[in-house]
């Protein structure tokens, strides 16, 4: 369909919309208009992609003269998937003239992309970069030009650099819609490098969907994202967790592999100095000239060169002639070995200790004679010779890249950081397993750029509540920020607040009675009551594995589990992806087959954070507590500390927040359209109180009425078999009345009409 929409022409995928969709788009259009940020918060199952890519696509069509680009980042690949399968919906719906012109294109890892037998076979995202490296780095395609028959070389980089060279790239990608799967078939079709072909058309598609660390993470973002210009509009997608994924992309652990690592690179490093000073002396001569003019005069390295960049360093610094001492590739072996020494002492402690970047950096320098300079330029020293020394195993040397890592973002920031030394785990305090954390606590570091560089940046998900702490969170003024509810013709949504068991005992995973047996009983009974009312698909949510596998085991005592069985299969989430996967897969044979299935999994997890439990898949899901952070890590104190100093953040205020969203976005698995219906139980006692329940999303909260909110187990049986019985009477999927859930061209035109007479 087509529409106008405060005089832009609007192109949807759809022959309805619904009336959120154009809300959103409404609110969009003015971030759009004002050249600002904004935040938006829409319920899941709701058209957010849909009503995104059709409005900023049909925004940027509107000014063929300024011509917007999206840049769409998504947390998975399947989201991705999702994403450009809805491009080429929109794109087919486009006027003929417009579609030939746009270029859609997903970018991800060499792991993802690569079509090449040998090097595509390697199971780890590292060594097919590496085994990528050996068959495409400069210095090997200049042996291969003198020794071809020995060196093996990549046929598919060769057809790349050839049609780079002749720039004749565009002819392999016609406008259209590029997904993964289609370029790695466009590749084995036309025999060209996928991957770097997506990297150089990244420059000149009109959408480009790929990773949040692509524009978050320093180290990547200044080599994938460079090219970008400010007349961008960046979307994050799912975005309730982005400030964690902005503390990651800056933080740092450090153990004793590392170290051993590391010493076993040096000596690696070492050893090919010496070789080249005996073969190739001129090589380093000319590095060391390089870097009195400063870093930056290093050129534009060919693409097959390029490696993970400085993590922190702004550009004029690079500009600057790396420090005398070191610049000989021998003494910056000699400062690296007294770095690896200087932390494997501070490792050997047997106290917590908790340091500023500022004291951290004095000590180096008064133990280990490294100043602040030194440290700064780590990382790109050691990228610079390594690329000297023609190294392609970069997978490898992970161990001393992580430590120049450290040294970098030490050198570099002054606040917002702290060094966190650990003897051991609190939660095994008889395993000795030192580790240092360059503990990042302000995410407005990693996500500061973005939004200077860009001149739109929106952040959206379906459970961003409380909105309003998010600016602070991330330090930055959105033009919009706005919540939307979901309109429907039935309440499909029965959200529940369960307080006690039928035995009327409260229930909670508050430390003090999670490990009551009242507890895992009551816990246990309202399973095995649900698993005998609920049809087909159960998702349980756990606050963590360790508390999953206790009650787990304490139902298998009690004969709770064996009754469960009876009713339903009983599948359970582990860290390990494989076997999730596998367990996903079956849980959804056995839904599909009609004998139902549970399934268990931990709040924070994958699947929590990526997996749809549409349809019978997912008739009900159950919260058991509130999935706190663990209180007692040190990081999570002195990020605290930080936030409550700088940005005047209450512990609480912060720790229930965090808490809610998480269980937000669990119970939202569950409901992934409007045809859909679900129920959510919250059961801990906690959930009743208002300063609690009040941090949930618009949308649930609309449908938790006060009858629902402080239930025993008979009493939410009784509203389950109720809520089931009304689900299944057909419905008006439109609308009628005021109460249209589904609007057309028509009612689209009549509701401007309505409004330009008002």
């Amino acid at each position: 369909m087509k529409f106008d929409l405060d005089g832009l022409t609007v192109h949807f995928p759809y022959a309805a919309i619904y009336p959120e969709q154009h809300a959103y788009m409404g609110e969009l259009k003015r971030a759009l208009d004002a050249r600002g940020h904004a935040l938006l918060e829409m319920p899941t199952g709701t058209g957010k992609t849909a009503a995104l890519i059709s409005l900023i696509t049909s925004y940027s069509l509107s000014n063929p003269s300024r011509p917007l680009r999206l840049l769409y980042c998504t947390r998975t690949v399947h989201e991705m998937e999702k994403t450009l399968a809805e491009l080429r919906l929109l794109f087919a719906h486009l006027p003929s003239s417009a579609s030939r012109s746009l270029l859609a294109l997903g970018l991800s890892s060499r792991k993802n992309l690569c079509v090449h037998p040998k090097a595509s076979a390697s199971a780890a995202r590292d060594s097919v970069d590496t085994a990528c490296r050996r068959l495409t780095a400069s210095w090997v395609r200049d042996k291969a030009a003198s020794d071809p028959e020995s060196v093996p070389l990549c046929d598919f980089f060769e057809s790349f650099d050839r049609a780079a060279a002749a720039g004749d790239l565009a002819s392999y990608m016609p406008p259209g819609v590029y997904t993964l799967a289609d370029l790695r078939a466009l590749g084995r079709d036309r025999r060209i490098c996928p991957y770097f072909l997506a990297r150089q058309m990244v420059k000149y598609a009109n959408v480009v969907v790929y990773s949040y660390q692509y524009l978050i993470d320093p180290k990547v973002a200044s080599i994938v994202s460079r090219e970008m210009q400010k007349e961008c509009v960046v979307v994050f997608d799912e975005a309730h967790n982005i400030d964690n994924v902005c503390i990651e992309a800056l933080s740092v652990s450090i153990r004793k592999q590392t170290l051993e690592g590391a010493e076993r690179n040096l000596r690696r490093i070492s050893q090919e100095i010496d070789r080249f000073k005996a073969t190739d002396a001129n090589r380093l001569r000319a590095e060391y000239n390089r870097l009195v003019d400063g870093l930056a005069q290093r050129g534009n390295l060919p693409i097959s060169d390029t490696w993970l960049a400085n993590p922190a360093l702004p550009d004029d610094i690079l500009k600057e002639a790396v420090p005398g001492n070191i610049r000989r590739a021998e003494h910056f072996l000699a400062v690296l070995r007294r770095l690896v020494r200087f932390l494997d002492g501070r490792l050997d402690t047997e106290n917590v200790e908790n340091e500023l970047p500022v004291a951290f950096v004095a000590s180096i320098h008064s133990q280990a004679g490294i100043d602040q300079k030194m440290l700064r330029f780590c990382y790109d020293r050691l990228h610079s010779l390594m690329l000297t020394l023609e190294i392609t195993d970069t997978d490898e040397f992970m161990h001393i890249q992580t430590i120049c890592d450290f040294a970098t973002l030490i050198g570099t920031y002054t606040q917002g950081f702290s060094i966190i030394i650990e003897p051991y785990d609190e939660r095994m305090p008889d395993i000795r397993d030192p580790v240092i954390q360059l503990s990042c606590h302000d995410a407005s570091l990693a996500i500061q750029p973005v939004f200077d560089r860009f001149q739109t940046v929106v952040i959206t998900s379906g459970t961003l509540s409380p909105i309003d702490l998010y600016p602070r969170l991330l330090n930055f003024n959105p033009v919009i920020s706005r919540s939307f509810t979901m309109s429907l013709t039935r309440d499909c949504i029965c959200p529940m607040v369960l307080t006690r068991g039928s035995d009327q005992l409260p229930v909670s995973t508050k430390f003090d009675m999670r490990s009551d047996p009242g507890v895992v009983r009551n816990y246990g009974r309202l399973l095995l009551e649900m698993a005998s009312s609920v049809p087909d698909g159960i998702v349980c949510f756990f606050v963590s594995y360790s508390y999953m596998d206790g009650i787990v085991n304490s139902w298998n005592e009690m004969g709770i589990l064996q009754d469960i069985m009876q009713h339903k299969l009983v599948f359970i989430e582990t860290p390990d992806v494989v076997e999730t996967t596998l367990a996903l897969d079956n849980y959804r044979k056995a839904c599909d087959c009609g004998r139902g299935a549970i399934f268990f999994s931990v709040a924070r997890g994958k699947v929590a954070e990526g997996i749809d439990f549409d349809r019978h898949y997912g008739r009900l899901v159950i919260m058991f507590g509130v999935p706190f952070q663990y209180t007692l890590s040190r990081i999570l104190l002195a990020r605290l500390e930080y936030l409550r100093e700088t940005f005047q953040i209450k512990e609480g205020d912060f720790l229930t927040f965090d808490a809610l969203r998480q269980a937000a976005q669990c119970v939202g698995r569950v409901i992934r359209s409007k045809a859909d219906y679900g129920m959510m139980i919250f059961a801990d006692k906690r959930y009743s109180r208002h300063d609690k329940r009040s941090k949930l999303p618009g949308w649930i909260l609309s449908h938790l009425h006060d009858a629902h909110l402080n239930l025993s187990t008979d009493m939410a049986l009784h509203i389950a078999r109720e809520f089931l019985r009304r689900m299944a009477q057909p419905y008006d999927k439109t609308g009628s009345g005021g109460n249209k859930t589904l609007l057309t061209e028509e009612d689209l035109q009549n509701m401007a009409q309505d409004a330009m007479e008002m």
